[in-house]
């Protein structure tokens, strides 16, 4: 076993590190910028008056940020060379967002929009993998850039983390399919071109076949936004959508008719390694910043890290940082060798862990830095209530726990997902 990382990865940590000082820091800085990082960074982000929704400053920048990364060759690495990628490895990526998120907040990656410098735009990804030759003509050089967007309507009010008794259906009607039914949490709507709506079109609740994917364009007659909702972490771009009578062609059909459940599992998957990457690093940078702060702030003439009630819980973390780095690097490594659902069980392990780590981190934080630490001109309440969030969307820890007991005890006799 070889536990380097490989040398082209380092040399581009490197790379993207000097990006980020010559391009990023001082765009942060510029037009007073800072204040979408620093004690004022919630409000400078949300328009609190038009529905929580991020503010227009705020997006601009965070496009601008694109835009010049795009330029430097960075914001694309992880796609397809085709696309304009380097065609980054599982374990690049897991690499690299870590390394990211350790950096603490700033414009080179901020997951409440879930905006990096490196994208992870999962959606061109499952264009490439599942759209039709039309639907890739119109998607994927906008998808690329990330000039154009589409929403994720898989979970429903009353069903989350059991998406095959999902309610919301599609019935064919000659050349077309008729959808009725509702999504919630459906992120991004307020500027999505079109949404993933996933719908049962066969088969009963609970199987893993006979749900499909439709690409359903906003503008289509029965589609509406009722509300986006307010959530732990603001702003919110979280609608609840209603589908009635919406009616879209053969055409918008994404991937295999029955099949939908398979996209969905390769979005989770996908995307749950380099989640748990992201929380690992943002977890490692709270107890950097609470290490270098022990050893500075003085109290009852000496420096609070000389106390083992401050050295202890450091050490804890510390240690399950270092032994997650190292099931993360192994379990992405194995993905880019074996594929990348021979590892779902430890994909689930990878995630499930890091987002309760670093909620455990960014709260020892706060412990550590006192008053501070509790005030908003330290990270790590933003830090806490973003993370909070991971250890329920994109399947909430008790799945993933769930997930790995049906491997160990045989419940899951399957080696793939269900519905793979």
């Amino acid at each position: 076993m070889d536990f380097q990382l490989p040398d082209q990865l380092v040399k581009y940590l490197a790379e993207l590190d000097d990006f980020i000082e010559r391009e990023i820091v001082p765009l942060e800085q510029i037009h007073d910028n800072i204040r979408f990082f620093d004690h004022r960074r919630e409000n400078a982000r949300t328009d609190w008056e038009g529905g929580g929704l991020p503010t227009t400053d705020w997006e601009a920048l965070l496009a601008e940020t694109r835009r010049r990364a795009d330029a430097a060759g960075h914001l694309r690495y992880a796609y397809p060379v085709e696309y304009g990628g380097r065609g980054g490895s599982n374990l690049d990526m897991a690499v690299i967002r870590e390394h990211l998120t350790r950096r603490g907040l700033g414009l080179h990656c901020d997951l409440q929009n879930e905006h990096a410098i490196v994208a992870n735009n999962v959606g061109l990804l499952l264009m490439a993998e599942y759209g039709s030759a039309a639907q890739k003509a119109e998607w994927i050089d906008e998808l690329a850039t990330g000039s154009a967007f589409f929403g994720f309507g898989i979970t429903e009010p009353e069903h989350g983390s059991d998406a095959t008794h999902m309610e919301t259906t599609a019935v064919r009607d000659g050349g077309e399919w008729i959808i009725n039914g509702e999504k919630t949490f459906n992120s991004g709507m307020h500027h999505a071109r079109a949404d993933l709506v996933f719908a049962r079109t066969a088969g009963k609740p609970g199987d893993g076949t006979g749900i499909t994917a439709f690409l359903v364009p906003v503008e289509t007659p029965g589609f509406e936004i009722a509300e986006f909702l307010w959530t732990f972490n603001m702003p919110t771009d979280h609608a609840h959508v209603t589908l009635t009578d919406v009616r879209v062609p053969d055409s918008a059909v994404f991937g295999e008719e029955g099949r939908g459940l398979a996209v969905v599992q390769h979005f989770f998957n996908e995307n749950r390694i380099r989640q748990a990457a992201s929380s690992l690093g943002a977890a490692q940078f709270c107890i950097d910043r609470s290490v270098e702060y022990a050893l500075e702030r003085k109290t009852f003439g000496k420096p609070l890290a000389v106390n083992q009630g401050i050295q202890f819980p450091l050490v804890e973390l510390q240690t399950q940082c270092e032994m997650l780095r190292a099931l993360i690097h192994k379990t992405a490594w194995a993905m880019d060798h074996f594929g990348p659902f021979t590892q779902s069980a430890q994909v689930s392990m990878c995630n499930y862990w890091s987002n309760r780590l670093c909620c455990e981190a960014a709260d020892r934080a706060m412990q550590v830095h006192g008053g501070l630490g509790y005030s908003r001109h330290t990270p790590f309440e933003h830090i806490y209530r973003h993370h909070r969030r991971y250890r329920i969307t994109e399947g909430s820890e008790e799945i993933q726990m769930r997930r790995v007991a049906g491997y160990m005890f045989g419940f899951m006799p399957q080696q793939s997902p269900k519905g793979m």
